[in-house]
């Protein structure tokens, strides 16, 4: 167990059987009232971002997440396929729970698949994606002004900002966590 105190961003708990990883917290302590302790949490089975709260020093339950290093192969109809690189069996994850991050993923990339006593609750995303950019806009002649971006658009359908010097073909990195651009890709 875990005390309420000692939470911190990226663990993962388990409060009356549903599994979140914690983001935020905040302890709220004053003079008259006991320590509060606030966590802002994301379901990992819905998705869904909700606030939690325990007294000071309650316990928490750690839910043990595991990682598996999965290849992802192709998409049906509503299921994204996954293979085990060790034994080889296949995984299918409704597309509809990988919206997100099916953003940032291409046939034959390996990812890490998270589960908690067997039942599969998504994808773990590093912290950036390299991507090709399909289709960006022309750069306008004569805007030269700091901050200038045109939309493009990335192989796997994500649209976003770039400077005006990222042409068609070029491969970048794109932060998982937000989607915006954060740099060329060294060749």
């Amino acid at each position: 167990m875990i005390s309420s105190n000692d939470l911190k961003p990226g663990q993962t708990i388990n409060v009356d059987g549903e599994i979140y990883v914690v983001l935020d917290t905040l302890q709220n302590k004053t003079a008259r009232s006991a320590m509060v302790v606030k966590a802002k949490v994301r379901n990992l089975r819905t998705g869904s971002n909700v606030e939690l709260s325990w007294g000071g020093g309650e316990k928490v339950e750690p839910a043990m997440i595991d990682k598996r290093e999965m290849q992802y192969l192709y998409d049906t109809d509503d299921a994204m396929v996954f293979m085990d690189n060790e034994t080889y069996e296949q995984v299918e994850i409704p597309t509809s729970r990988l919206e997100w991050e099916r953003k940032f993923i291409k046939p034959n990339d390996n990812v890490n698949i998270t589960s908690y006593e067997n039942e599969i609750l998504g994808i773990s995303l590093p912290d950036k994606a390299v991507l090709q950019v399909v289709e960006c806009e022309p750069a306008v002649k004569g805007d030269t002004t700091s901050s200038a971006q045109k939309n493009a658009k990335l192989e796997t359908g994500l649209e976003l900002k770039v400077p005006l010097f990222i042409n068609d073909g070029e491969m970048i990195v794109v932060s998982t966590a937000d989607g915006k651009y954060s740099g060329r890709a060294k060749s």
